[in-house]
């Protein structure tokens, strides 16, 4: 199969790449691309940011968040993890399963869209179509931190905190436990890509090509509006103890956005919060933008002995 390269880690790019790569090529005949994130959360076109990953464990790590152009939900990535795609008509990650027993390792198709091996998961794809073009991409986790993974899809309500870390290492497994024989992820790669491309020739992108791939990547795949503000309607809760007591926030999020606010709990002031919430609505939830909306709210009327800071932290997501 005729091959891509891309050398690049930064998952913005990346992203870019996936669908830059959709539109312009595979019309004569599939190719495919080996590929690798650097720590990044990755979710699905549909899902919301607020809802699926967590974001101050994310913003502690200097884990990145994007979002790609495929459906499905949200995945870990560091450099342990190959990712493959494929581009074509009618394709599927069939090869990807063929190549993986060629070197040993009992791979199957389980489910809507997940690779198994010994009832374990290993990976994970989603698909695309446009204009009769299909895209396949999805993760082979070589040896991935589980740890890692689990605290940054682990959120209030979500799928990750019920079943916990032990469960989610029960479920997943690194494809470096059952091949022993590579000692990186590095010749793991190298080793697919032969099995992949065969005798096939590299097709390569002109410098305009990758021009382009960068300006998608800078202007839609790295902005807010897309990674945030692409988000579908969700309420939250958050909670935090300051200095006026307990405040719980109630929120109701629409694209990314406050568009109902709510505060309760024990805490202490002199008038109700609801001017607070007033001034709020319509803000993104980032720290910065609530911060900038509350200059000047004498939010300790409502809070005593609470800041803007406080309130801005509590609604942002760091919680207590």
């Amino acid at each position: 199969m005729r091959f891509l390269s891309n050398p690049s880690t930064d998952p913005y790019f990346n992203m870019a790449f996936d669908e830059y790569c959709l539109r312009k090529f595979g019309a004569e005949g599939p190719l495919f691309y080996l590929w690798r994130n650097r720590p990044s959360v990755i979710i699905g076109l549909n899902q919301n940011a607020y809802g699926e990953v967590n974001l101050d464990f994310l913003r502690q790590h200097g884990i990145l968040l994007a979002r790609r152009v495929t459906g499905g939900g949200a995945v870990y990535h560091d450099l342990q993890n190959l990712n493959y795609s494929i581009i074509g008509r009618g394709v599927s990650p069939e090869p990807i399963v063929s190549a993986l027993r060629s070197l040993g390792v009992d791979a199957a198709p389980s489910g809507r869209n997940d690779i198994f091996v010994g009832g374990r998961k290993i990976s994970g794809y989603a698909r695309m179509v446009w204009r009769g073009q299909e895209l396949v991409h999805g993760t082979l986790m070589f040896d991935v931190d589980l740890d890692t993974l689990s605290s940054a899809l682990n959120v209030s309500g979500s799928k990750f905190e019920a079943r916990g870390v032990a469960s989610v290492r029960s479920r997943v497994a690194n494809l470096k436990e059952f091949l022993p024989s590579f000692g990186s992820v590095q010749e793991f790669g190298e080793a697919l890509h032969g099995l992949l491309a065969g005798k096939d020739p590299e097709f390569r992108l002109g410098s305009g090509d990758i021009a382009a791939i960068k300006t998608l990547a800078e202007t839609r795949f790295a902005s807010w509006d897309w990674i945030y503000g692409h988000s579908r309607e969700i309420s939250l809760r958050r909670r935090a103890k300051l200095a006026c007591g307990t405040v719980e926030a109630g929120i109701n999020l629409d694209k990314g956005r406050i568009c109902e606010l709510v505060f309760s709990g024990d805490f202490l002031g002199d008038e109700p919060s609801g001017f607070v919430s007033r001034r709020l609505k319509g803000v993104r939830l980032e720290r910065q933008d609530i911060l900038e909306a509350l200059d000047g709210c004498p939010v300790e009327k409502a809070f005593s002995g609470a800041e803007a800071v406080d309130l801005a932290e509590l609604l942002a997501g760091k919680t207590e």
